[in-house]
């Protein structure tokens, strides 16, 4: 099975990755189509697959048909509402415990031996309500075109975040992309990978191609069912214990967008590999 997820507005960002509007390079590359040039000069001017730039051009297309026509998206209303439903009972839930465990402390009736734990469990319940709102922000400033993208040549090792398995491939790959956000979606996609079924391994792989840089995170063990592989890219669907609801590849998918790149999932019977698609910081090879 294949999965290839279509590129589409969607990150935020945190406060200081937000800043006042900046020209859009997706409004640009699509302007530049619209005056007549090729999707495929487009996108090679522009560090792309042409498949992204075909994508960005039919939201702007579509959005401004459904505008002429006084006819919105008659999903948009719906899928606006389950956002903010979902994303209101997420944090809802840190914000309860972290109230609950204040409260314990300001009545003065814990254990002194109690009284680190509980200090950790309420820094715990506020970093993952901080995660969240983050991941808002990342969301909203994304799709606003505000999202700030500080791309410099890397070192592809430096997009592996701490306490992940070292890679194994071109580890001498570079990489043109911004680290801080590029490193989130390798993240992502790591943990993803561990979704269940629980796997029997997972390893990173580098593989450059020129063009292109791939980290590749390669699962094994049991197919995950294709259900649950299609909404991996839905906005706050469920967790796999149901406790809560998460942005699966929603936001990894919308930051790599940003970058210039891609990500998406191929699986059969014996593996997953999730991977994303960065830019080189070399020519770019004509397609």
């Amino acid at each position: 099975m294949t999965v290839r997820p279509t590129e589409r507005p969607g990150a935020g960002a945190e406060p200081s990755a937000v800043e006042d509007p900046q020209p859009d390079r997706r409004l640009g590359c699509v302007l530049q189509v619209l005056r007549g040039a090729s999707v495929a000069s487009v996108a090679r001017g522009a560090g792309l697959e042409p498949a992204v730039v075909h994508r960005w051009v039919r939201l702007f297309t579509d959005a401004g048909a459904a505008g002429l026509g006084n006819r919105p998206e008659p999903g948009l209303a719906q899928q606006r509402d389950r956002f903010l439903a979902a994303f209101a009972h997420e944090i809802r839930t840190p914000l309860a415990v972290a109230q609950g465990w204040t409260d314990i402390l300001a009545d003065g009736d814990l254990p002194e031996d109690m009284t680190a734990a509980t200090v950790g469990k309420l820094g715990a319940a506020l970093a993952l309500l901080a995660e969240r709102t983050q991941e808002v922000e990342y969301l909203a400033a994304a799709s606003l075109g505000r999202l700030r993208v500080s791309c410099r040549s890397v070192a592809a090792l430096e997009l592996v975040p701490d306490g992940q398995a070292a890679p194994s491939g071109d580890l001498d790959a570079r990489v043109h992309t911004d680290p801080r956000l590029a490193s989130r979606v390798v993240r992502d996609l790591w943990a993803a990978a561990a979704m269940s079924p629980t796997p029997t391994r997972r390893e990173l792989q580098v593989r450059d191609t020129g063009a292109w840089v791939e980290l590749r995170v390669v699962r094994t063990g049991e197919p995950i069912p294709a259900c649950t592989l299609h909404a991996l890219f839905d906005p706050f669907d469920r967790n796999d214990d149901a406790t809560g609801v998460s942005t699966g590849l929603y936001l990894a998918r919308a930051l790599s967008v940003a970058l210039g790149g891609t990500i998406g999932l191929e699986q059969d019977d014996e593996r997953a590999v999730f991977w994303v698609r960065l830019p080189s910081p070399g020519p770019r090879s004509p397609r």
